[in-house]
């Protein structure tokens, strides 16, 4: 690491090699329902997310200045929650940057690689710095722009910083590609379902019935986190609705939290086979995924155990379809949930068997090629977290990476 260097982010700026900068604060009334999408903290997740966000419109783009985004720029989220980043590659559609968003965006590329400072970002150098500052207020995690300027930066010469980022950034890119590759894939499953259910003639053949007639609907529980032999040493997977939130395809493969024979002996619905379709019931409502691990569940889950008959594929389809109305049964003060004895009488047309048939002999294979999708990201996700540090230390030559991958 001896060519490495070690930079004052005041003296790039200064320099004009780079910019530091914040999002545009947006008076309510300047947004709207058309116009090129204002992105908040919640749109930053492994990615950008801007399907559901509100707009600003282009005629008042002036007024932004540039808080807009750029391709190259690194996202990093400095208020709330602090510590999310984001590349914004070529083809992501612009958008306008909220307060709650931090832009460092590189003017001068014959200096610093872009991509490099991406993954610079998810460094330890960076997280000491950022995590040793944004508990100073008494309101919510804040790293200010002021901060962020205090900060240090080490760089390698330009052709290193080159190799590091097309090592970490082909890993990236597929994982991208394998994201991009399940939305199609879901679309594709999501067609089929809805042209079945719109066929009239096949309202003729199926039949209308209730949610609870048709499938076994459970729920869950939350063994005593003061007992530690419920949870310690625990290899039985147990899901919270946290476990579903940043999920890009509607799949579970795995937990953050694992609890012991014991524990899942607190939980009367118990183990809940692979196949299992979760529904989050609360805090929100609607978050929706396919078990591919047995998983016990918290009470924050509608767990709904499917057949042959009226199989996961369809019943995952449907929940989308029906979302609205699942909010709208749901009740409470505190938060809205929707019950068990709320959810199992909601009406549910089922198709006939041959035409249920027809349906999952087309959208299983689309469902495994998700799964195989998810599955090789996952791993080259952890290969990409084991690399990042060590290139990010000089510890590994990128030349023998580069080799062994």
């Amino acid at each position: 690491m001896k060519d490495w260097k070690r930079n004052s982010v005041a003296d790039l700026i200064a320099d004009n090699i780079l910019f530091v900068g914040d999002g545009y604060r947006a008076k309510n009334e300047e947004l709207a329902h058309h116009g090129i999408p204002f992105a908040r903290v919640s749109n930053i997740n492994d990615g950008f997310h801007l399907e559901d966000t509100d707009r600003f419109p282009e005629k008042d783009l002036h007024k932004v200045g540039n808080k807009i985004s750029q391709h190259g720029d690194v996202v990093f989220t400095s208020k709330g929650t602090v510590g999310r980043f984001a590349f914004v590659r070529r083809g992501i559609p612009r958008f306008v940057y909220s307060p709650q968003l931090c832009f460092w965006r590189v003017l001068d590329t014959q200096i610093i690689d872009p991509r490099f400072l991406y993954f610079w970002m998810f460094s330890r150098e960076f997280f000491l710095q950022f995590s040793g500052v944004k508990g100073q207020t008494d309101m919510a995690d804040y790293v200010s722009l002021a901060d962020q300027r205090k900060m240090h930066i080490t760089l390698p010469p330009l052709s290193e910083q080159h190799a590091i980022a097309g090592i970490l950034g082909a890993l990236d890119d597929k994982i991208e590609l394998n994201r991009r590759m399940n939305r199609t894939l879901e679309s594709m499953a999501r067609a089929v379902f809805g042209e079945m259910m719109k066929d009239e003639g096949e309202r003729m053949n199926g039949r209308e019935t209730t949610v609870g007639e048709v499938v076994t609907v459970v729920g869950g529980s939350t063994p005593s986190t003061a007992n530690p032999a419920f949870w310690d040493g625990g290899s039985i997977h147990w899901a919270t609705p946290r476990d579903l939130a940043g999920l890009q395809s509607p799949i579970l493969l795995d937990t953050n939290s694992q609890i012991t024979e014991l524990g899942l002996q607190e939980i009367s619905s118990g183990l809940l086979p692979t196949g299992t379709v979760l529904l989050s019931s609360r805090a929100p409502i609607g978050y929706l995924a396919i078990t591919q691990i047995p998983t016990a569940i918290n009470q924050g889950f509608i767990a709904i155990k499917c057949s042959e008959e009226v199989p996961n594929y369809f019943i995952l389809n449907w929940l989308k379809d029906n979302m609205e109305e699942i909010i709208g049964r749901a009740n409470g003060t505190t938060f809205l949930e929707i019950t068990k004895s709320n959810f199992r009488p909601m009406n549910i047309f089922i198709p006939s068997p041959g035409k249920m048939k027809e349906f999952v002999k087309a959208v299983e294979p689309l469902y495994e090629k998700i799964v195989i999708n998810l599955k090789e990201s996952h791993t080259l996700a952890g290969l990409r977290d084991t690399l990042l540090p060590r290139l990010m230390r000089g510890e590994v030559r990128v030349k023998d990476v580069e080799k062994e991958l």
